[in-house]
Order: C-alpha cells, then sequence, then structure tokens
C-alpha cells in the first residue's frame, strides 16, 4: 500500500510539473515547469519564450552542411503576445500626420498593473520625435519616450513593447513617397530608432500606423521594403510590423495590400520577422467611436488566417481594436480575442485601444479607475491574455 502511495504521488508530482497546452515552458529566465501535458509539445519560439503547442514534435533537423556551405539559419515565430495600447504621446496628432501639442507622457504605473494580470504587451505611440521631417530626433522627447518604454519593460521579464510611429504615412497632410517625404527622409528615423533599441529584441517596431486613403498602394509596399532594408542595415534585427492600407484594416489585407506586402523581403533572410500589422474595430463603422459593437469579426479574422496561411503560413498582430465597456462589447470583443487566441501562430495576438494618458470618460477606455479594472479589461480582455 505505501508502495502504491509513492506512485501515485510520483505520478502527480509529475502532473504538477507539466505546463498547460498553450503555457509557457522555457526562455531567458523561466524558472517553471518546462514539459507539457500530452498532446502539447513544448517549442522554442525565441530565446526569451518557449510554448506547449498541441502537435507533435517535428522530428530535428540534420545538423549536416555539405562542405563550403553555409550554416543553416534559424528561424522562431513571434511569440504569443496580448496587451493594451498606452496612449499619450500621440494626443493632438491628427490623421493628416500634423500635430500641435507636446502629447502627455503616459501613467507607467498601468505596465506592472497590467503585466501583474498576464499581458506581455504594450504599444506606446507617438508623433513628436523630430521636429523637422528627415531631421535628427529630439532627443528631449526621445528621453521622455524612453524612459517610458523602459518602464513597461522593467513591468516583466517577458513583456515586449511596440514602438509605434503613429502619423497615417504621412507629414502635415503629404503622403510618405507620394508628394510628401521621401523615402530617405522616413528611413532616417527608422535608421535613428534602430540605433537606439535595435539591441533589444522585445522591442517590435511598428513601421507606421494606419496609412490610408493612398493612392497608389505599391508605392506604399515600396517605401516599407526600403524601410526595412534600412533598419537592418543599421544592424537592428528586431520583429518588424508591416502596415497596409485603408487604416491599416483587416478586412481589407487579403485583396488590398495583402498581396503585395507577402513579396516584401528581409536582408536577415526568411520572413519570419516580417510581421503584418492589422486593425479591427467591433462598432458599426469600424471607427471605434462607438460605445457599442455590433460585430465580433470572427469572419473577417477567419478570411485573413486563410490568406496568411496560404501565402507563407506568415503571422499577423490585431494591434489595435477595441469597444466600450457595454454587455455587447464584453461579449463580442471576448469572442473576437478568444479566435486570436486560438489560431495562434498564424494571429501572434492582441493588443486593445487603450489604456496610458486617457480617462475614464473615453469611450474606449480600459484605463484602471481607482485601482479596479474596466468591465470590459476584466470580462473580454484579461481572460484571452497568453
Amino acid at each position: 500500500m505505501l508502495r502504491l502511495t509513492s506512485v501515485i504521488l510520483a505520478t502527480a508530482t509529475v502532473a504538477l510539473a507539466q505546463q498547460a497546452q498553450w503555457g509557457q515552458c522555457g526562455g531567458t529566465g523561466w524558472t517553471g515547469a518546462t514539459s507539457c501535458v500530452s498532446g502539447s509539445v513544448c517549442t522554442k519560439l525565441n530565446d526569451y519564450y518557449s510554448q506547449c503547442i498541441p502537435g507533435a514534435a517535428a522530428p530535428p533537423a540534420s545538423t549536416a552542411t555539405a562542405p563550403g556551405a553555409p550554416a543553416p539559419t534559424a528561424t522562431a515565430a513571434l511569440l504569443r503576445l496580448g496587451g493594451v495600447n498606452t496612449a499619450g504621446y500621440d494626443f493632438s496628432v491628427a490623421t493628416d500626420g500634423s500635430f500641435t501639442g507636446k502629447g502627455v507622457n503616459p501613467p507607467t504605473d498601468q505596465f506592472p498593473h497590467f503585466a501583474s494580470q498576464g499581458a506581455n504587451l504594450f504599444r506606446i505611440p507617438w508623433q513628436l520625435m523630430t521636429p523637422q521631417v528627415g531631421g535628427s530626433i529630439d532627443q528631449s522627447f526621445l528621453a521622455r519616450y524612453d524612459a517610458t518604454v523602459q518602464a513597461a519593460l522593467n513591468s516583466g521579464s517577458n513583456v515586449h513593447v511596440i514602438v509605434d510611429v503613429h502619423n497615417y504615412a504621412r507629414w502635415n497632410n503629404a503622403i510618405i513617397a507620394q508628394g510628401g517625404p521621401t523615402n530617405a527622409q522616413f528611413a532616417s528615423l527608422w535608421t535613428q530608432l534602430a540605433a537606439k533599441y535595435g539591441q533589444n529584441e522585445r522591442v517590435i517596431f511598428g513601421i507606421m500606423n494606419e496609412p490610408h486613403d493612398i493612392p497608389s498602394v505599391a508605392t506604399w509596399v515600396d517605401t516599407v521594403q526600403q524601410t526595412v532594408n534600412a533598419i537592418r542595415a543599421a544592424g537592428a534585427k528586431n520583429f518588424l510590423l508591416l502596415p497596409g492600407s485603408s487604416w491599416a484594416s483587416a478586412q481589407a489585407f487579403p485583396t488590398e495590400a495583402g498581396p503585395l506586402l507577402v513579396k516584401v523581403t528581409d536582408p536577415l533572410g526568411g520572413t519570419d520577422k516580417l510581421i503584418f500589422d492589422v486593425h479591427k474595430y467591433l462598432d458599426s463603422d469600424n471607427s471605434g467611436t462607438h460605445a457599442e459593437c455590433v460585430t465580433d469579426n470572427v469572419d473577417v479574422l477567419t478570411t485573413l488566417v486563410s490568406f496568411l496561411k496560404a501565402n507563407g503560413n506568415r503571422q499577423a498582430i490585431l494591434s489595435e481594436t477595441g469597444g466600450g465597456n457595454t454587455a455587447s462589447c464584453e461579449q463580442m470583443l471576448g469572442t473576437q480575442l478568444a479566435f486570436v487566441k486560438a489560431n495562434y501562430p498564424t494571429l501572434a495576438g492582441f493588443s486593445v485601444w487603450s489604456a496610458g494618458a486617457f480617462d475614464s470618460t473615453y469611450v474606449l477606455s480600459v484605463v484602471p479607475s481607482g485601482g479596479n479594472d474596466t468591465p470590459l479589461w476584466t470580462q473580454a480582455v484579461k481572460p484571452n491574455l497568453p
């Protein structure tokens, strides 16, 4: 009887030491379980994160190479991410790419608050770094912004930050390479940011927020390609978010910019670090300005997933989505984010709009008030964090 009890206890210990499906099972600084429950395999996605992914392990790749041939290049998907936009530095920015103020620093105490609940992604929008188009970054503003970035990164060992250029592909209503700033001027900005953040792969580069009303999508895609080239030439190996057109619409992506963006190449080799950046709200006109939600977007995202799988098993991230603190949005946003979570790695994750410097009266606010989270956060977002 004692021996049987010991066996049961030993079996229980093994079970407790196994991570659940989709749970983390390894990575830099990880001290938890490194094996997975039956039916899942601990799969390394990058140096910082391994995850229990359903399915059998792929057979080990041969490490042998022909004499004189280059060694194979390791590739890794973007890990599962979930979190929130922390707005503030983008305040006073217009959709024509102009701005009138200096923005507002997002409260840094929000980062550990959300990270403690499982958020591992913060998107930090800004517009104010270069007073002159194509010029040098304003170092006083960069110091403000970087303090926020570092606060976000320090909120958790696996937290990632999207550095988001929130200019709508414009500078004072003139479109990049289409009557506005040149590709070289835009690339200059990213060359400087690559010098600042290119050694931290937990920083993800959001090349541009919501390009819209673009006369030539093909010309915009060429701008994206030249920007990718400039970032890599500066030595940065970060994941890059490639936006389409029509306000980065997830719905338009498969038929509009997507067929061209899938052809963008990475000087590093492969395309694993080129992630498509899509947005989709749930209100009646997809503007993110109404408290009520009318769709869960599952049909739209199903089409997007099919497109991505058919074009090289690529990844996209839903970096903006959200709704009001209403029953319709609690239900529909929850369904949408559950779909995103279930379709990893094709959909790498999401970032809801918005926390940061907004107050509780903002229609899409998920800003904690009095230490309490909004119903939308607790009911729809938190259950679908990684």
